[in-house]
């Protein structure tokens, strides 16, 4: 395959599989992408990570940026080398961090000048500084600099913030000069579809290797979600990828399979593993709760991952009991690879041409927590 390509192996309905080729190797959508935001996904190792089926990793430029600084990634023989990861890594460009450290930052037309989290430093973000950032880890698949909103912003401050984004895409674009680093760009409109679909089409006239849905899972509830990406994805390009970014819950991901999303990430099965809460087919529980300490059984009788095939519940509930490290390092291990699990089946229905079927089956079986 050609870098860049997206080659659509099945559809069945508006859901599809395909495979998407980078400088680093080629991954396999719907795909669902580990968060390593300091190259490093919290308490799992790289060979792990392998182990359970992740194709591709996702970092953060702006906290690398930070520390230990990109020039230094660079020099150390890049992002691959540096955190030795041989498959494609994406990177957020940082927009996020424009929303959630929002006390921390002004944003201008120019970019976002940023107080650091860590000293106080002054830091200024410009869609070209993001854009080199990103070239000097050598990622594979760059974002473009965006500004993210809450959900209950007005339509003037989205109408105002999307020209700001559109008008750092382009700049993006044109900053670019490391042809093996892939771009995607973002669209954003807030909770108004009228002004996604104006988004949507105004970046595919830019001519980006694939296009995100961003600026969702910030409280706005699933069905306004739900509608959201529909509007957007009837809009993208279908010979692209499609990235619904930090998103979600295996209900978030099988609804947006639905709508024709191809790519995902998401803090969630880390975070929520750190303090207890397990994912397996019916939802979650959380482990830390009494009637796991004595509880034999592994933490999911279907999961064939290395803390199922070798713990109990009661010892992983110890584990997170006693605050011991090695607890959330399993907790974590366990819930990536059912999240990975779940993709490669959802990628199996697709192929078969069951995806509904599927949908409809796994959702039946969820009680949400037990």
């Amino acid at each position: 395959m050609e870098l860049g390509e997206f080659k659509i192996l099945n559809t069945d309905g508006l859901a599809r599989t395909a495979k998407f080729s980078t400088h680093n190797g080629v991954f396999s959508t719907p795909a669902f992408m580990p968060v390593g935001t300091q190259a490093s996904v919290k308490g799992v190792s790289p060979r792990e990570l392998e182990d359970l089926g992740a194709e591709i990793v996702l970092t953060n430029a702006y906290h690398l940026l930070l520390r230990p600084g990109s020039k230094l990634v660079q020099e150390l023989g890049g992002i691959h080398k540096f955190m030795n990861w041989k498959g494609p890594i994406l990177s957020d460009s940082g927009g996020f961090q424009v929303f959630s450290l929002a006390k921390l930052n002004k944003v201008s037309d120019e970019g976002v000048v940023f107080r650091s989290h860590i000293d106080g430093k002054k830091i200024e973000l410009t869609p070209q500084k993001v854009i080199q950032v990103q070239q000097e880890l050598g990622v594979d698949i760059m974002m473009v600099l965006d500004e993210c909103l809450a959900h209950d912003a007005s339509f003037e401050e989205v109408r105002k913030s999307w020209t700001k984004t559109y008008a750092w895409a382009k700049k993006s674009l044109e900053s670019r000069t490391k042809e093996t680093s892939l771009m995607f760009g973002i669209t954003q409109g807030g909770m108004f579809p009228e002004l996604r679909k104006i988004a949507a089409n105004e970046l595919i006239q830019l001519g980006f290797d694939g296009y995100a849905i961003g600026g969702l899972s910030v409280g706005e509830g699933f069905d306004r979600m739900c509608e959201m990406v529909s509007v957007c994805t009837e809009i993208l390009p279908k010979e692209k990828p499609r990235y619904l970014m930090g998103v979600g819950t295996p209900k978030d991901i099988l609804h947006a399979v639905e709508q024709g999303v191809d790519m995902f990430d998401c803090v969630i099965p880390t975070r929520s593993a750190r303090f207890g809460r397990i994912y397996y087919k019916r939802g979650y529980f959380n482990i830390k709760n009494a009637r796991y300490r004595t509880d034999p059984e592994p933490l999911d009788e279907d999961c064939n991952c290395y803390c199922c095939k070798n713990f109990s519940r009661a010892y992983v509930s110890h584990l997170i009991h006693s605050k011991e490290i090695l607890g959330s390092q399993l907790a974590s291990i366990h819930n990536l690879s059912f999240y990975q699990r779940l993709l490669k089946e959802i990628r199996q229905a697709i192929e078969g041409n069951v995806f509904q079927e599927y949908k409809k089956d796994f959702l039946s079986n969820i009680i949400e927590k037990e």
